[in-house]
């Protein structure tokens, strides 16, 4: 399964009324449509759950989100390997840059994980201790593991609120004032730490606060394995596909210089992929850059994401496969749509194709955007996925 996250969007007037995928030179995405069969399917299956990553992933992998889904921030704890006992509460905690009030960047400028570390360092040891825990992730994205900490809460997505008056998404709720309390004691901690001087003496955005969000208990799965008699691995830059695949048995693959960004090691991933499937059988490739851009709102950038993705990914793996000469299952998909227009999530249906090979040289091309099928949801994505691993 190639996964490009966010590469669904809406007709652009920068890209004279087309999308993103339907833009971007993508001949391997659409040869692979052409040759293999093509729906446009809901994968976020439930009103009451938000259109992130999370869910559709967790769909994709061909799990019921509706069943198992307990919040954002446990799965990312599973993926950086941070078991959660009963009676905590993980909430994912982003270092952002708010300016006069407002939600100014999401992730305080791509702030690397070498810059990263020492301010959750440094959060850690003036707001954490015993039953309440900073830790450090991937460039923006952290973790607080909180010991009965509150879960009963409304909170929001910091790339959801790009732009927007910070204080009207505060989080909300039973025992708000603690959350709140804890994220404007984070700003007294940020501000003058010499990460930060050094970001502003270089012209960057500041990491000026956290942002708690994501929150829930632990998550269990029933196995890959047991449900699809499929073992394998999982490959992205991002704690939360990681955690996925290590919650539903499958081995999550770290590959050094891999950072969600559109200079993301892709060359690692393929070569990651084949060396899983020398020895397994499943195989789940997640390239987070589109989705990135999608929240940034740079049009170009987006496009770019996702013409690497046919390129380094969907191409070099397409073609090791047909070199094997063995029957394969080949799934693409993208797992929502992230608009420019919006720089947020949005739950309206996103394509996914399958390709049963080796099918030889391809020269024909079909659709892989968000028009198959006339634009209508012919299902749900985790129940095609759950056919499609079961068709063996």
């Amino acid at each position: 399964m190639l996964i490009g996250d966010g590469m669904g969007d809406y007709p652009c007037a920068a890209l004279q009324g087309r999308t993103p995928l339907q833009a971007a030179r993508v001949p391997q995405m659409r040869r692979l449509a052409a040759a293999g069969r093509t729906r446009l399917v809901q994968t976020v299956p439930v009103r009451g759950l938000t259109p992130g990553s999370d869910v559709a992933n967790l769909a994709l992998l061909g799990y019921n989100p509706a069943e198992h889904y307990t919040g954002r921030a446990p799965i990312e704890a599973a993926g950086a390997g941070l078991p959660l006992q009963a009676e905590d509460t993980a909430f994912r905690c982003n270092l952002v840059t708010l300016r006069d009030g407002s939600m100014a960047d999401y992730s305080a400028g791509q702030i690397t994980t070498a810059e990263a570390r020492p301010l959750v360092a440094a959060l850690d040891a003036a707001l954490g201790g015993p039953g309440r825990r900073f830790h450090a992730g991937v460039g923006y994205r952290h973790l607080l593991i909180w010991f009965r900490g509150p879960r009963e809460l409304v909170t929001q997505p910091p790339h959801d609120i790009a732009g927007r008056a910070a204080a009207a998404y505060l989080p909300a709720g039973p025992r708000q004032a603690e959350v709140r309390a804890l994220m404007d004691r984070a700003r007294a901690v940020l501000q003058p730490h010499p990460v930060n001087r050094a970001r502003a003496a270089a012209g960057r955005p500041r990491a000026t606060d956290i942002w708690l969000w994501g929150q829930g208990g632990a998550l269990q799965l029933p196995s890959f394995q047991s449900l699809y008699g499929l073992a394998g691995g999982v490959i992205s830059a991002v704690d939360l596909v990681r955690g996925l695949g290590r919650l539903a048995g499958l081995t999550p693959v770290t590959v050094p210089g891999a950072n969600g960004l559109i200079n993301t090691n892709y060359a690692g991933k393929v070569q990651a992929a084949l060396d899983i499937l020398a020895r397994e059988d499943f195989v789940y490739v997640h390239v987070e850059a589109p989705d990135e851009y999608g929240h940034d709102g740079d049009v170009a950038q987006k496009v770019r994401a996702i013409e690497l993705f046919d390129e380094r990914v969907v191409g070099p793996i397409w073609r090791a496969l047909e070199r094997r000469g063995r029957p394969y299952r080949l799934i693409l998909a993208t797992d929502h749509r992230t608009p420019l227009a919006t720089r947020g999530h949005t739950r309206e249906p996103v394509p996914m194709a399958v390709l049963d090979g080796p099918v030889g040289d391809v020269t024909a091309e079909a659709p892989f955007d968000e028009t198959v099928h006339g634009g209508q949801a012919e299902g749900l994505g985790y129940e095609w996925v759950r056919e499609l691993l079961r068709e063996r």
